[in-house]
């Protein structure tokens, strides 16, 4: 490999991949001191802008880095990330930062310890760096939040960048380094990875050990490619008696997902069955990644979507009830804080019955039945990742209607429930230059499956446009 100078490369940095860095360091074309540094400018360029970021701690990350730099020196790197820059969702524990869960309702007290895939990441040698931002106990598809700024998409200041893993999906677009940790309970991964042009796993259910677990519940990759996405996994990806809900460890070849679209069963749905109308870039993106696989050799079907309007509002019934659950704890005074369109719709659970919040729980089996029924004839199945292109920064979702918020999960909630595997990758753009996603699920447990479907929908799909720019001072 030949050796760029420090010069020529460090201008690019911040926005090579982690398996590129991890050459780079083996190859001693740059240490991650200097990727750190470069790193550091980038964000300083982007971040009064975006507002991705959360406990930003430049002078522990230096530390680290230069920890680093003397194990790639002395030629012995601690783990398979070791001097990767990454970002953590603020809702998952790192050892000594508060965890505001994006609330100012919720008391400022440091976590004891890092959560499993936080302790995974800082085992195999990652820098992090930074938490990032999400909204209100991460109850919106959106970066408002009552205690961090107003997050935005790198894309478009004027827009969304989604959420609730609001602040890692402008982190990644915006190349605040390669790897982002964030979370899913109906979509927070890969809405925003949607619209923010990323590749956003939401893993098998216990794949990835969480803490707390929750039904549906998962942590999940947002990176820039799929060969990051797969390199995280390998690492996050590992059993953790703190959830009991973890799977038993399996020697999965994650570096290694390739998978051959010839003569797979897919499945192409495009009406989820509720929700939000499919706007007509976002349809037509999905159905040109249809046809994409057709053309490497798949056996491609519409089908209908699995999610009845039953199924949707039970989940938002039974997911009020627990809101309320959590808020009617609060002082009066922690209450005030709460950002209004949750604190109005967690409100409302306390009027629902205990047979209604029962109904609504009951839905996720529901849902979990509809699905493996759909999987009995199909190998994998191809979606819109969000119905709509983009919405307003200010928006708490993309109907903006704190009692409609979930309107627009119809395509990605369904995984959840049912613990599939599901990623989200960039499919193309719309007239206006903003990116659209595309959802691939597979059955459950097949996350390599899933990995390799996305890899060659990458080859298939091409290049890209280039990755946003800092707005000019």
């Amino acid at each position: 490999m030949h050796k760029k100078s420090v010069e020529d490369a460090v201008t690019s940095l911040h926005d090579l991949s982690a398996v590129d860095l991890i050459a780079g360091y083996r190859a001693k074309q740059f240490s991650p001191s200097e990727v750190l540094e470069d790193l550091l400018a980038h964000v300083a360029a982007w971040e009064p802008h975006l507002k991705a970021l959360y406990a930003f701690d430049p002078d522990s990350a230096r530390e680290a880095a230069k920890a680093s730099t003397a194990r790639w020196t002395g030629g012995e790197p601690s783990g398979a990330l070791d001097g990767v820059p990454v970002t953590v969702k603020d809702n998952i524990a790192t050892k000594g930062v508060p965890v505001p869960l994006g609330a100012a309702s919720v008391k400022f007290v440091p976590a004891e310890k890092d959560a499993p895939p936080a302790a995974r990441l800082r085992e195999a040698g990652a820098v992090i760096f930074a938490k990032t931002t999400m909204p209100d106990y991460g109850m919106l598809s959106s970066g408002l939040s009552s205690f961090h700024a107003l997050a935005r998409n790198p894309w478009d200041l004027s827009k969304n960048p989604g959420g609730s893993s609001a602040g890692a999906g402008a982190a990644a677009a915006a190349g605040y380094g390669p790897l982002h940790l964030g979370t899913d309970i109906g979509g927070s991964v890969r809405l925003p990875a949607a619209w923010c042009g990323l590749v956003g796993l939401k893993p098998s259910f216990g794949r990835v050990p969480i803490d707390p677990t929750y039904v549906g519940r998962v942590a999940g990759p947002m990176t820039r490619t799929v060969d990051d996405c797969a390199l995280m996994m390998s690492v996050i990806a590992k059993p953790d008696r703190r959830d009991g809900m973890s799977l038993p460890a399996e020697p999965l070849n994650w570096r290694g997902a390739e998978k051959s679209p010839r003569k797979l069963r897919i499945g192409l749905m495009l009406d989820p069955g509720c929700g939000l109308a499919l706007e007509k870039p976002v349809r037509e993106v999905a159905v040109k990644a249809a046809k994409a696989f057709e053309s490497a050799g798949s056996v491609v079907t519409e089908v209908d979507g699995i999610l009845t309007r039953e199924m949707l509002d039970g989940l938002d019934n039974f997911w009020r009830a627990r809101m309320w659950d959590d808020l009617a704890k609060l002082t009066p005074a922690e209450q005030a804080k709460v950002l209004p369109n949750i604190f109005k719709w967690g409100e409302s659970g306390a009027k629902l019955s205990g047979v209604e919040v029962i109904r609504g729980f009951n839905q996720t089996m529901a849902i979990r039945a509809a699905a493996s029924k759909l999987f009995c004839e199909l190998d994998y199945v191809i979606s819109p990742t969000a119905p709509n292109v983009n919405y307003p920064a200010d928006w708490a979702s993309p109907t903006n209607d704190p009692m409609k918020p979930f309107e627009h999960i119809a395509y990605t909630v369904p995984w959840n429930m049912s613990e599939n595997p599901a990623i989200s990758i960039n499919g193309g753009f719309d007239a206006k230059g903003f990116p659209i996603g595309v959802q691939i699920v597979g059955r459950r447990f097949d996350d390599i499956g899933v990995l390799g479907m996305a890899k060659a929908f990458e080859a298939l799909r091409g290049a890209q446009k280039p990755w946003p720019k800092p707005p000019a001072h």
